[in-house]
């Protein structure tokens, strides 16, 4: 195997841990920096940190991913598949960013991989892309709106009779420790995603037999998914901290709140790889949806569900024809 390939695929599955990092630290804090509970930078360093010590808190996600989705490709057309799906992920990820839209890092890859699987005619595992995948994608966000609706309406009932400017304050210094949570759990799932990728890669090449992940790896992705997350998202941040809807301290830790218990319970009891975007996003619109249905901007919440639902396809598409242009040069 062509040790020079392995460095490529690993280094752009590096990149991608960074465009995940950037693209998704909107997720963590977003919420905190609207309702002014942190300020942006101390955000940021804060969800960097906690990314880090997320990643190594389990492993479950990680073999899902490297073993759950596709069949194990050999040779040159494994590393190529492997390629191309990274590729097809980075790309949207940076479309989507450049547009503001909080799609997802996760199933951007999630696409990528079945597109250049096809595209190389390897088999994809569609029992386990429906049963990871596509049933947590269509679960986890409905689970994030009834869930931030029900913790909002509790804390409503809890503090009906409380001073509203001293409510307001002590839930700021609340969202501190749920913006942290948050960016655990972002940690705990998004880093693993790549880990799996790197996995694959030395799987295929013979450098490793088995599907442990090596503690180099685990701080290579961790590492580059708490630069990305420095570097910020400040686009995305903007989408889910504003345009949805004008959240309060109250509103901003409920979101944070029901988004890391969903990620927490997914992540450790089910080994489902789960888009942090769409578990935060639907959280913060059940909570704006119990002020008053209209305070949700429907508008803007549609092209983001929008954007959810077209995410796979897209990067599958672009995969595929990245593995078709490596196939063409090099196979």
């Amino acid at each position: 195997m062509d040790t020079a390939a392995l460095i490529v695929v690993i280094g752009v599955a590096f990149f991608f841990t960074y465009t995940n990092g950037f693209h998704d630290s909107a997720n963590a804090i977003a919420t905190s920096v609207s309702t002014r509970a942190l300020t942006p930078r101390a955000a940021l360093a804060m969800a960097a940190v906690m990314n880090l010590a997320g990643a190594f808190l389990g492993s479950g996600v990680a073999h899902t991913v490297s073993s759950g989705i596709i069949e194990t490709p050999t040779g040159s057309q494994g590393m190529a598949i492997l390629f191309a799906a990274l590729v097809g992920a980075i790309t949207w990820n940076l479309v989507t960013w450049y547009f503001g839209l909080p799609s997802s890092s996760s199933h951007a890859l999630f696409g990528g991989l079945v597109g250049a699987a096809l595209a190389g005619g390897t088999a994809v595992i569609w029992s386990g892309v429906v049963d990871k995948i596509i049933i947590p994608m269509v679960v986890s966000p409905v689970v994030g709106l009834v869930g931030g609706f029900l913790v909002m309406l509790g804390i409503l009932w809890i503090f009906r009779r409380a001073n509203p400017h001293r409510a307001k304050r002590n839930f700021r210094v609340a969202q501190t420790a749920s913006a942290a949570a948050m960016a655990l759990a972002h940690g705990l799932q998004d880093a693993q995603k790549t880990m799996g990728i790197v996995v694959m890669a030395l799987t295929i090449s013979g450098h490793q037999a088995t599907g442990d992940i090596p503690i180099w790896v685990k701080v290579s992705c961790a590492t580059m998914l708490s630069l990305g997350t420095y570097a910020g998202g400040w686009r995305i941040m903007r989408t889910l901290g504003r345009k949805i809807i004008e959240l309060d301290p109250p509103q901003g830790f409920a979101s944070e709140a029901t988004a890391s218990t969903v990620m927490y319970i997914t992540s450790f009891v089910y080994a489902a790889p789960i888009s942090t975007t769409h578990v935060i996003t639907s959280a913060i619109m059940g909570v704006g949806a119990t002020k008053r249905i209209r305070a949700v901007r429907w508008g803007v919440a549609k092209n983001i569900v929008l954007g959810w639902f077209i995410t796979m396809p897209a990067a599958a598409l672009v995969a595929a024809a990245m593995y078709g242009v490596v196939d063409l040069l090099f196979l």
